[in-house]
């Protein structure tokens, strides 16, 4: 287990890891369900306690095999999970929420987020969600794939500002958020949640990150992966579904990056000069 688990502040003051585990594809295929619970309770047992799903992944067969992770230690964790845009509504928020309740067999949902920007206007999602709250639904509740204009304009709503996290794609090849993003995030004290911090494996292969690894003993999706939970106000949730993969990413926690490798890093993955729109896979 790592020495210490890094810990980051939400808006209302409260602590959440700074690594997670993520369950996107989790729920499938039935043949891998048994390997996907175990490598989630592997993950508990090794202390890390916040795990993130969503509606959306498998039609809510992601959520079914957390819950099954999960059965009696409901208390040791923070769970999060999304609703989708076509469900913002009102009515549609209340209704996806009892449905993920009962999927994940629980009668609260940590974080609960909007998974991106859609049709609904964000003041009806921000009541609904606020309206989950005052019922004990949820506990928080924030957004997901939203660029800087979302954030001004969801925290000029009226409750706006309750947002505690915005969940986007950000790695050491997916670098756009820095430029703006990032700033506006930190000044404001809302976390980052960055999905796919090793870019679905592919930083995984990298040449680059792998002579750096080699000075560290690790892998270079462990650097990858300590690179992101370096960042200031950042929170990793990379998805593991073997024993082996959650253990690797559990060891990162412990590697303390160099001021050269930093160099090195910006030289091989450059920080943006300029805004980009913000991406999403």
């Amino acid at each position: 287990m790592p020495t210490t688990i890094r810990t980051t502040t939400l808006p209302s003051g409260e602590a959440v890891q700074a690594l997670g585990q993520g369950t996107w594809k989790m729920g499938e295929d039935s043949r891998r369900r048994a390997g996907e619970v175990n490598a989630l309770k592997l993950g508990l047992d090794l202390g890390i306690t916040l795990i993130d799903t969503a509606e959306m992944y498998a039609s809510g067969g992601a959520e079914e095999v957390v819950a099954e992770a999960i059965a009696g230690r409901r208390d040791e964790l923070f769970l999060v999970s999304k609703v989708l845009p076509s469900n913002a509504s009102r009515a549609g928020v209340a209704r996806a929420c009892e449905n993920s309740l009962k999927r994940l067999r629980t009668d609260r949902i940590d974080l609960y987020l909007l998974h991106w920007p859609g049709s609904v206007p964000l003041s009806e999602t921000v009541e609904a969600f606020e309206a989950l709250k005052k019922a004990g639904k949820i506990r928080h509740w924030g957004v997901s794939n939203f660029d800087t204009d979302e954030m001004e304009e969801l925290t000029g709503l009226r409750s706006g500002d309750n947002v505690q996290t915005n969940q986007v794609l950000y790695n050491l090849s997916r670098r756009g958020p820095e430029f703006d993003l990032g700033p506006w995030s930190r000044q404001r004290g809302i976390p980052l949640m960055a999905y796919s911090p090793v870019e679905q494996g592919a930083l995984a292969r990298n040449a680059r990150l792998e002579t750096i690894a080699a000075r560290h003993n690790a892998t270079a999706a462990q650097i990858a992966l300590a690179w992101v939970m370096a960042q200031p106000g950042v929170i990793a949730i990379p998805k593991a579904s073997s024993p082996d993969h959650v253990r690797q990413n559990v060891a990162a926690l412990d590697i303390k990056l160099t001021a050269e490798d930093f160099i090195e890093l910006d030289r091989a993955f450059p920080p943006p000069t300029r805004k980009r729109g913000l991406e999403m896979i």
